[in-house]
């Protein structure tokens, strides 16, 4: 189960026991974000498998369409937006995502709403360069079955566009203002491009040989690559070292 599958899994409410919470309310709420901070927004409905994109003047810098505000996606996943950011940055906000998803189930309902992920990501511009994005994630949790039913998602252009361009993921808890869990080590300054390549696929869940297959090098190759990680590393198995380099609590 690659890591999309894992997020589809527990994000969407298949649940008989539906949410009476009015979608319009949080349509309104995505809209005034968009135009007051100047933002791209969107409202995912993990009820529906459904999305709502506001643009605003952001969208242009971006190269991204406008003919469509909102945009409705049958999706949870808005494709023309992640579509844009950096493929090393792609994966490391889903398994974000996912990280901020097991916090919140493992804390108490009334709480969830403290929390919130910040991060800086690379995203194309209308130049077709990567430019410095603010992203921020809120959930919003059912009152009537206690699910997950909104996501919503605020990019706009950082302020600092200083180079070189680096990411940076955090959760944090908004009311004490402190840092729960954030990236840990930076390996492309410890792995080989190779090396790289292939602790990504280990993230995301596949076997050596699917990885094998997908960079057209032999099984050896790869459990070599493998224990050359471990090795940099100082962890016991490569799943550890992916879990361990991307995040600290």
């Amino acid at each position: 189960m690659n890591i999309i599958e894992k997020l589809n899994s527990r994000l969407l409410d298949k649940m008989a026991d539906r949410c009476k919470l009015d979608i319009e309310i949080y349509k309104q709420a995505a809209l005034m974000y968009a135009q007051m901070e100047g933002a791209i927004s969107v409202l995912s409905d993990m009820q529906a498998d459904k999305s709502y994109v506001y643009k605003s003047k952001t969208a242009l810098e971006l190269g991204l369409r406008t003919e469509e505000n909102p945009a409705e996606i049958n999706s949870i996943w808005e494709e023309e937006i992640i579509k844009k950011i950096h493929p090393d940055d792609r994966l490391k906000k889903y398994i974000h995502e996912l990280r901020f998803y097991e916090l919140m189930d493992s804390i108490e309902p009334d709480s969830r709403a403290d929390y919130c992920v910040l991060s800086k990501i690379r995203m194309k511009d209308k130049n077709n360069e990567y430019r410095m994005v603010k992203h921020r994630m809120f959930y919003i949790y059912s009152p009537d079955n206690g699910k997950l039913r909104f996501a919503l998602c605020l990019y706009h252009m950082a302020l600092n566009q200083k180079h070189p361009l680096i990411s940076d993921f955090m959760i944090i808890n908004t009311c004490k203002g402190e840092v729960i869990a954030k990236d840990k080590l930076d390996y492309q300054s410890i792995l080989s491009k190779r090396e790289l390549e292939i602790l990504k696929y280990v993230g995301e869940g596949y076997a050596s040989k699917e990885i094998a297959g997908f960079l057209s090098i032999s099984i050896n190759t790869v459990s070599r690559h493998r224990q050359n990680i471990l090795e940099k590393l100082n962890v016991k198995n490569s799943v550890q070292a992916f879990k361990d380099g991307f995040y600290e609590q």
